[in-house]
C-alpha cells in the first residue's frame, strides 16, 4: 500500500499516477484519502492528550491527598472518571476510524515508476528487443492442443468429466515434458542464479494473500478452502476461523466453525510473505527465492478468452522468482530477475521479445513490469510466458516487511520483486508449437533431452 505522508505530501503526482493508471475518479480518491487521514490523525492525538492527562491526574490525586486537600483529590478522580470513558471512546473511534483508513487505502494501486509508458491497454507496450529467429515449415503449423491431442497425450474431455472447463489431463512424455520443463528451470535458476530453492505451503491465510495484494481487490479471482473444525481443535492450534451463524428448526442460533484458507495464485504470495513482519539485515539482501508450484486461479472476467487448449486454466504449474531487497538495489535487481527469465527460452530455443508495459496494463502492486511473450507459431503472435515486476516497498508496507541499514537504528521497508521464471504450462505449449514436425511429432529440445531420459522426439502414433 502507499504512505500516507506521501500521499500528504504528493498530490499532484498520486493524482497524475491514478490518472495514468486508468483508476476511476483520482481527484475524489485523493480528497477521500485526506479526508479520513486527518480524521485519524485527529482522533489519535486527541486520544493521546486525554491519556497524557488522565497520567497527570493520577499523579496529582496523590500529591492532593499527601497535601490533604479532600476536595481537590475527589475532583481529579472525577475527572480521571470521565477521562477513562472518554479514553475508552476514543480507541473504539480510532479502531473505526483506522478501519476506514486501511480499507480505502488497500484498494489503490502502485503508483507507476516515472519511466513507465503512459497509456490505457496493452497497445501502449513498448517493445525492447526480439530474440531468436522465427521458426519456418513447410506445412501449416498447428497449435497445441492440435498437437496434443493427435499425440494422444493431451486430454480435456477427460479432465472435464472430473474438474470441469479449464482443465487439462496430460499422458505420458507429455506428462514427463511437463515435469522436465519444471526440473530443468529451477536447477538453472538455483546452481547459475543463485536462487533457493523453497517448497511453499499452497494453502494459505487471509492475511498472507492480502501482504501481495491478491486481497482484498482481487477476491472473485480466487480459490478459497474451508473445513470444519471442532472447539477444540480451535482452541489448540492457531487456526484462521471463520466463524458462520445459522438458524435451527427451534429458531436457536447455531454457531458453525471452520478453518479457512486460499489456494495460492503463484508462489509469489507464500515467497513474498518469507519477510513478512521481520526486519532484516540489510547484509542478508538481496534475497533470492524461487518454487515450483501449481497455482489456482478463478479467471474471473475471462469468459470466452483462450477457451480451446491450455493458455488460460484454472490450474497450472509456473517456477516463480522472488527477490527481497534494499531500495536501492531494486532496479538493477529487476533488470538480473528478467534476464535470469529470458535465459530460460534462449537455452530452450525459443523465440521470445520482452516489452515494458504501459501504465493501464500493469498489475495492481507493481512499479514496472517487463513482459516476455514467447513465439507460438499456431496461433502466428507472442504470448505471455512471463511477467517480471518491481514492487517497490508497496507489499512491504502491507507486510511490515523491514530492514535495518548498517549501523542505523531505524528501519526501512524493503523492496520486493517477483517474477516468473516461467509458466510451465506455456513453455510446454511453445515447445510443442516451435519444435512440431510435419508427421506430428515433437522435438525434444536438447536442454530437456537429459531430463527426458535421453529422449529425443515424442512421436505420433502409427
Amino acid at each position: 500500500m502507499l504512505d500516507a505522508k506521501w500521499i500528504r505530501d504528493n498530490q499532484d503526482a498520486f493524482v497524475k499516477g491514478l490518472t495514468d493508471r486508468g483508476f476511476d475518479d483520482p481527484k475524489g480518491t485523493l480528497n477521500r484519502v485526506l479526508k479520513l487521514d486527518e480524521e485519524r490523525r485527529g482522533t489519535i492525538q486527541h486520544l493521546q492528550e486525554a491519556q497524557a492527562r488522565r497520567n497527570a491526574a493520577s499523579k496529582e490525586i496523590g500529591q492532593a491527598m499527601a497535601a490533604k486537600d479532600g476536595p481537590r483529590a475527589e475532583a481529579l478522580k472525577d475527572e480521571v472518571a470521565r477521562l477513562k470513558t472518554a479514553i475508552q471512546e476514543g480507541e473504539a473511534k480510532e479502531r473505526e476510524v483506522e478501519k476506514a483508513f486501511g480499507d480505502l487505502i488497500a484498494t489503490i494501486p502502485n503508483m507507476p515508476a516515472a519511466d513507465v509508458p503512459v497509456g490505457p491497454d496493452a497497445d501502449a507496450n513498448v517493445e525492447l528487443r526480439k530474440v531468436g529467429e522465427l521458426p519456418k515449415f513447410s506445412f501449416a503449423p498447428k497449435q497445441h492442443f492440435e498437437i496434443g491431442e493427435a499425440l494422444g497425450l493431451m486430454d480435456f474431455e477427460t479432465a472435464a468429466k472430473l474438474s470441469g472447463a479449464r482443465f487439462v489431463l496430460l499422458k505420458g512424455p507429455l506428462a514427463r515434458l511437463e515435469r522436465a520443463l519444471a526440473q530443468f528451470m529451477l536447477d538453472l535458476h538455483t546452481t547459475e542464479h543463485g536462487y533457493t530453492e523453497i517448497d511453499p505451503p499452497l494453502l494459505v491465510r487471509d492475511d498472507t494473500m492480502f501482504g501481495t495484494a491478491q486481497l482484498p481487490k482481487f477476491k472473485e479471482d480466487q480459490f478459497l478452502a474451508t473445513r470444519s473444525v471442532t472447539v477444540e481443535e480451535a482452541v489448540d492450534e492457531r487456526i484462521n476461523l471463520t466463524v458462520t451463524e445459522k438458524v435451527d428448526k427451534g429458531s436457536l442460533p447455531v454457531f458453525e466453525l471452520s478453518e479457512q484458507f486460499w489456494l495460492i495464485p503463484t508462489a509469489e504470495v507464500p515467497l513474498t510473505n518469507l519477510v513478512r513482519e521481520d526486519i532484516t539485515d540489510e547484509a542478508k539482501l538481496p534475497i533470492r527465492v524461487t518454487a515450483g508450484t501449481p497455482c489456482f486461479r478463478g479467471e474471473a472476467g475471462a469468459a470466452g478468452k483462450d477457451t480451446r487448449g491450455m493458455i488460460r486454466q484454472h490450474q497450472f504449474f509456473k517456477v516463480e522468482l522472488v527477490s527481497v531487497t534494499t531500495p536501492e538495489q531494486s532496479q538493477e535487481e529487476h533488470e538480473r530477475m528478467t534476464t535470469c527469465a529470458e535465459t530460460v527460452l534462449q537455452k530452450l530455443g525459443l523465440p521470445y521479445r520482452t516489452v515494458v508495459l504501459s501504465t493501464g496494463d500493469m498489475g495492481f502492486a507493481a512499479q514496472k513490469t517487463y513482459d516476455i511473450e514467447v513465439w507460438l507459431p499456431g496461433q502466428g503472435t507472442y504470448r505471455e510466458i512471463s511477467s517480471c515486476s518491481n514492487c517497490g516497498d508497496f507489499q512491504a508496507r502491507r507486510m511490515n516487511a523491514r530492514y535495518r541499514p548498517k549501523g542505523a537504528k531505524a528501519t526501512e521497508f524493503v523492496h520486493t520483486l517477483n517474477g516468473s521464471g516461467v509458466a510451465v504450462g506455456r513453455a510446454l505449449i511453445a515447445v510443442l508449437e516451435n519444435y512440431q514436425e510435419a508427421d506430428g511429432s515433437v522435438r525434444i529440445p536438447d536442454a530437456l533431452q537429459p531430463y527426458m531420459g535421453g529422449l529425443t522426439k515424442i512421436a505420433a502414433p502409427k
